[in-house]
């Protein structure tokens, strides 16, 4: 994990230049620290993060432009530009972009618990079951499709 600095990443811009492409969306870290770590989204229309939980993580989603579907604790929920989700530690969630538009998004989680590390070893990761198999070591535990 790096380390934290005092300063301003630039609007657009990732900290450090980098910019992580995980499952077709865009994910650019803007602050990282043990106790938090805050990235920029872009999610194209029909992406999505299936359903997962953090087990170690507190999860925070500002919505900058567009519109999400999310599954929260089993139910269906809309959130739109302006709106904050809040998933505490523990609670199944999975995030789909269906709005036929990209989303823009501010993510957050405190603790950090890895998830930067976890972000620079899937980039680039075209299979989502080594994905699944990688988010594991990082105690986050993606769900079984339902059925």
């Amino acid at each position: 994990m790096p380390q934290m600095t005092a300063g301003i990443t630039p609007a657009g811009e990732g900290e450090g230049g980098v910019a992580w492409n995980i499952l077709g969306q865009t994910y650019k870290p803007l602050q990282c620290s043990e106790a938090s770590f805050a990235f920029h989204t872009l999610f194209p229309d029909g992406t999505f993060v299936p359903p997962h939980i953090h087990a170690k993580q507190d999860e925070f989603i500002y919505i900058l432009d567009g519109k999400f579907e999310l599954m929260l604790a089993g139910e269906t929920k809309l959130a739109g530009t302006g709106d904050l989700i809040r998933m505490p530690m523990g609670m199944p969630h999975g995030i789909f972009n269906k709005s036929g538009q990209p989303v823009r998004a501010l993510f957050w989680v405190a603790p950090a618990h890895g998830l930067y590390e976890l972000f620079t070893r899937i980039h680039n990761v075209g299979d989502p079951a080594e994905v699944v198999r990688i988010a594991a070591e990082y105690d986050v535990e993606f769900l079984p499709p339902p059925g």
